[in-house]
């Protein structure tokens, strides 16, 4: 192990992994605001969208990511609409991600008992507000642990995107394996980068669970 070496490429990986984050940001805020349509239209099947929402769904979980993200960079600019890398990734991760928030969500919405939605109706609140007030604070408890796994998978795969040429970490550990070799020095930053970004999010959506659970049974 170069430390020499692996002390100057810090800033690289440094660099890849604020475009790492940004990536994240981007497509889990959009994944999550995507999916809550689509949630409330799976979980009441409202029509016509019902069937055309869970074609989205089934089509963005039963294709790979890479694919989905080669349609829109080199698909899309055959028919004249040219995106490029950054923008291509993040509508790519969205489609993904959505499908999955969309179902957790779903599930809590589905989670949430009929005698809450009646004690709204008993005190007279209209459909809106039993589900604002009522039926989504609780479909966001239950779906918190879901919610949380998902971060973390769209979180790790930003790391598809260096098929594009987007410079995140996996693009610039690609980039020093093969033009210094430096493998054994590449891999270890790449794994440590990887750690500090994700082991936050990951203790982090453990506490939220904790404190949803101790919320739910008032410890």
């Amino acid at each position: 192990m170069n430390w020499s070496y692996l002390a100057a490429a810090i800033p690289k990986f440094a660099e890849a992994a604020k475009l790492t984050l940004e990536l994240s940001v981007y497509g889990i805020a959009l994944s999550l605001a995507v999916g809550l349509p689509v949630a409330v239209v799976t979980a009441y099947r409202i029509r016509p969208f019902y069937f055309l929402a869970r074609g989205y769904i089934e089509l963005s979980r039963n294709t790979p990511l890479l694919i989905q993200l080669f349609f829109l960079y080199y698909g899309l600019p055959k028919i004249g609409i040219k995106w490029d890398g950054f923008t291509c990734s993040i509508i790519a991760l969205t489609f993904l991600g959505a499908s999955y928030m969309a179902e957790a969500l779903r599930a809590g919405i589905l989670a949430v008992p009929k005698g809450q939605i009646e004690a709204g109706k008993a005190i007279g609140l209209n459909r809106f507000q039993i589900f604002r007030y009522v039926e989504l604070p609780q479909a966001w408890a239950v779906a918190v642990p879901a919610i949380g796994a998902n971060i973390l998978f769209l979180m790790k795969e930003t790391s598809v995107v260096s098929a594009v040429g987007i410079a995140e970490l996996l693009f610039v550990t690609k980039d020093i394996i093969g033009m210094d070799y430096k493998t054994n020095e590449a891999l270890f930053l790449l794994f440590a980068s990887y750690l500090i970004i994700l082991l936050p999010v990951s203790l982090s959506a453990r506490w939220a669970e904790k404190r949803v659970r101790s919320a739910k049974y008032g410890a």
